[in-house]
């Protein structure tokens, strides 16, 4: 290549990297982004809101562990992406945001002269929603920041990184530069592997808790086997779902939020923690008491430490150090199975007993769902039912956004699921949360992807209006009357029908929508009550 456009830099950086779709707007300044991209073959989808490319990136890379890349223009339309990049962030999503800017003829340092799209410092908005972020001051420095940018975003702890781009600079032709070597891979130094191997040997009842970054480096196996070494119970975060077989003898089959779980917490001596940071949201804000000993397996002392401070830390990859750590085998497999089966009864029961209708709806996704399939939800109490209860059968079979907890997260994420072309992808979401990214129905039937739409629609903010109830207090805010999703997916040329509650009519259409080959909506019209993994209903309370 004798030379290059910026853009075209750009493009052969991201293809070198072997991404295969991107997500984007077009605007006035980033237009030649496309123009270049056309011609590597990397699929664009186009969509119809800034967010949606945010968070279609963030469902690709959730789906395939892959790089996510979000195409938008400048100013405004960067700013538009910041709640999806928030997500990225907070639940470690590797996804790349490469934004244009003003003309660097036309910026002038400690200034805002009036430019279209201009902001001071455009960067400085992503840096509390990003790893770190890299504006290029010349055009030849294109396709090395690209992939600066990219690696950062693949390694460990993953997650956003923002890339600023001049507009001049994409059409300004220069000569081609090698991207840098990646660095060489880190020999793996534990001194405190055997000591800790030893604590886990010596314990009576010790136990497992996964989080996102377990899953994330494919440790699911090797913490497999080191469970039924020491027959430990696993509980997985939200993050981890997934990361264990359903019929593991060793997972626990609930959040730890139900009581019987929490027991298992409870009951440990030892607690091995891998690849978490033990939020608040898992631990119901910290009211779960530390644990007597705590071994942690984390990329970041850190971020081990944060929360509960551990006796042992492993720095390293999860996947790594597991397979390296060789405590002795103990017994009492059989009969950890026993009770793990027993608690996966008894909180069936409850919730069949409790709430009959959230019964029938995980029922039925377990049921109808294909092995390929990938869900998706929403921060609403039909997703909080999936990301707490329903079995994930393998890793990367379900995205929640219960990093940062962004309403509208479930529609676009999905476009971005379903992208990858791995299956189909079935998404729950809520009334309010699908009315944030209803625009891109219009991507949805454009790009013909396979993803199957459940509304839940309650008329409002079911779980604000189910706070309000809580404290006595009348609703404010929190209800309205639905649109017709119906009509209005079909007007976008998506077929979409409707059903009340999760009996048999919702079964029988799920099941029918699922097999289809076309993209489709089915609106339920029904009222839940919020799980036990919801902040009202979390069972420890403050003394």
């Amino acid at each position: 290549m004798a030379g290059r456009t910026g853009a075209q830099h750009l493009g052969d950086a991201l293809k070198a990297r072997g991404t295969e779709v991107v997500f984007g707007l077009p605007g006035v300044h980033n237009l030649p982004l496309w123009e270049a991209l056309a011609d590597t073959g990397i699929r664009i989808v186009g969509v119809r809101h800034e967010q949606t490319a945010g968070y279609a990136a963030d469902g690709y890379a959730r789906a395939t562990g892959k790089l996510g890349v979000a195409l938008v223009t400048t100013g405004p339309g960067a700013a538009n992406t910041l709640g999806a990049v928030g997500e990225a962030m907070a639940s470690a999503a590797p996804v790349l945001v490469v934004a244009t800017d003003i003309p660097s003829t036309l910026k002038r340092p400690g200034v805002v002269r009036g430019v279209l799209h201009e902001t001071s410092d455009q960067q400085a908005m992503f840096a509390p929603v990003t790893k770190a972020g890299f504006t290029v001051h010349r055009a030849d420095q294109i396709g090395t920041t690209v992939h600066r940018a990219a690696r950062l975003a693949l390694m460990p702890q993953t997650g956003p990184v923002y890339l600023g781009i001049p507009t001049d600079y994409l059409r300004e032709t220069t000569p081609p530069r090698e991207p840098p070597a990646p660095p060489a891979e880190r020999v793996l130094d534990l001194p405190d592997l055997a000591r800790a191997a030893d604590v886990l040997s010596s314990a009576k009842r010790p136990l497992i808790w996964a989080g996102g970054g377990a899953l994330r480096s494919d440790a699911g196996e090797a913490i497999g086997k080191l469970a039924e070494r020491l027959a430990a119970p696993v509980i997985t975060t939200f993050a981890a779902r997934g990361l264990l077989p359903v019929d593991h003898p060793c997972l626990a089959p609930n959040p730890v939020h139900t009581p019987e779980v929490g027991e298992l917490w409870d009951e440990a001596d030892v607690v091995l923690a891998i690849g978490t940071d033990f939020d608040g949201l898992m631990t119901q804000n910290w009211l779960m008491p530390a644990p007597p000993k705590l071994v942690a397996i984390n990329v970041d002392a850190f971020d081990a430490a944060k929360n509960y401070k551990p006796d042992i830390t492993l720095v390293g990859d999860a996947r790594r150090v597991v397979e390296s750590l060789r405590p002795a085998s103990r017994p009492g497999l059989e009969d950890l199975t026993v009770r793990l089966a027993s608690i996966g009864r008894r909180v069936r029961r409850r919730i069949r007993t409790e709430e009959p209708q959230a019964a029938d709806f995980l029922s039925t996704l377990e049921e109808v769902l294909p092995e390929s399939s990938m869900l998706v939800t929403d921060m609403c109490v039909a997703g909080y039912w999936v990301g707490g209860f329903h079995r994930v059968r393998a890793p990367r079979k379900l995205a929640y956004p219960m990093g940062w907890g962004t309403l509208g997260y479930g529609f676009p994420a999905s476009l971005g699921a379903a992208a990858t072309g791995s299956g189909r992808v079935v998404c729950v979401t809520g009334d309010g949360g699908f009315l944030y990214a209803v625009g891109d129905l219009a991507t949805l039937a454009e790009e013909q992807l396979p993803v199957t739409v459940v509304v839940v629609d309650d008329g409002g903010y079911g779980m604000l209006r189910f706070d309000q109830d809580q404290e006595g207090l009348p609703h404010r805010g929190v209800d309205w009357d639905s649109p017709d999703f119906v009509g209005l997916a079909r007007s976008f040329g998506v077929h979409a029908d409707r059903v009340s509650g999760f009996g048999r009519a919702f079964r029988r259409l799920l099941s029918e929508f699922i097999e289809s080959d076309e993209p489709n909506v089915l609106v339920v019209r029904a009222k839940l009550m919020p799980p036990v993994n919801t902040s009202p209903r979390w069972p420890r309370k403050p003394r």
